[in-house]
């Protein structure tokens, strides 16, 4: 059963947490052709896509955790340091998601946003990834793993 919620969790991860990371790491440049050019139907409509990809897979990536609690407990490691600082990790990759980069992006879209705008919001981006970066070498590393990884 083990392995079944790890592949899970795993497919997960990439499958919902990968689209979201590029997803809204092309946003600011796009946003910012958009802005630039506001005749460009083009660069709106692929900014308002980014934009869509983002909420719709952030709202799939709630099976990431969901996945990794229940396989965490299946290993018994629940307790462990590295799974609590990749839980903490990992909600606060989520705060960064839904509180400053999904409504910087929804607000460029309204018109509300400018470059200034973008450049902020590409560096909130750039936490969010940050912050899943260093919960996937935690998921790898795992330190005081008694698995030999």
């Amino acid at each position: 059963m083990t392995k079944f919620l790890l592949a899970v969790h795993v497919l997960a991860a990439i499958v919902a947490v990968g689209p979201v990371a590029v997803a809204a790491s092309m946003f600011p440049p796009t946003a910012r052709k958009a802005l630039a050019a506001p005749d460009d139907a083009d660069a709106l409509a692929t900014t308002r896509l980014l934009y869509r990809i983002c909420r719709v897979y952030a709202a799939v990536g709630v099976v990431v955790p969901v996945f990794g609690f229940a396989t965490a407990s299946n290993m018994g490691v629940l307790g462990d340091t590295w799974l609590i600082v990749s839980i903490a990790l990992t909600a606060l990759a989520a705060v960064v998601l839904a509180a400053l980069v999904l409504p910087r992006q929804s607000a460029i879209l309204e018109g509300a946003g400018d470059r200034a705008a973008t450049v902020q919001l590409a560096m909130f981006t750039g936490i969010f990834n940050l912050l899943w970066a260093a919960v996937t070498v935690l998921m790898i590393v795992r330190p005081g793993s008694t698995t030999g990884a």
